[in-house]
């Protein structure tokens, strides 16, 4: 998985990489065909925004948070990455095994 970090009025430092690959590695863990990630940071007055476009076979997915702190703006984010991965791993899932029963022999 190839990680891109990107910041805007905000200064992304060792710390918060390793924070925000820490977070996504429970992505990475529950669907392994993640081809990369555009993550992207931002500060604007007092709000911290956190968002990502996660590049998997076939489809993109993308997910924001708002927060007042930029380490809470990221956790909400990887949840949210999270749920929509599991939601889109499972659509593939059942995609596939419909196909498999339309297609068996009876």
């Amino acid at each position: 998985m190839q990680l891109k970090l990107t910041g805007h009025h905000v200064e992304i430092t060792p710390s918060m990489r390793a924070y925000v690959e820490k977070r996504l590695e429970r992505v990475k863990r529950h669907f392994d065909q993640v081809i990369d990630v555009n993550f992207e940071m931002s500060v604007e007055k007092l709000q911290h925004k956190a968002e990502a476009t996660v590049h998997v076979s076939g489809s993109s997915i993308h997910a924001d948070a708002i927060d007042t702190n930029m380490y809470a703006a990221i956790d909400a984010l990887a949840d949210k990455l999270d749920r929509q991965v599991m939601k889109y791993k499972e659509k593939q899932a059942d995609h596939g095994h419909d196909a498999i029963k339309q297609h068996a022999p009876s």
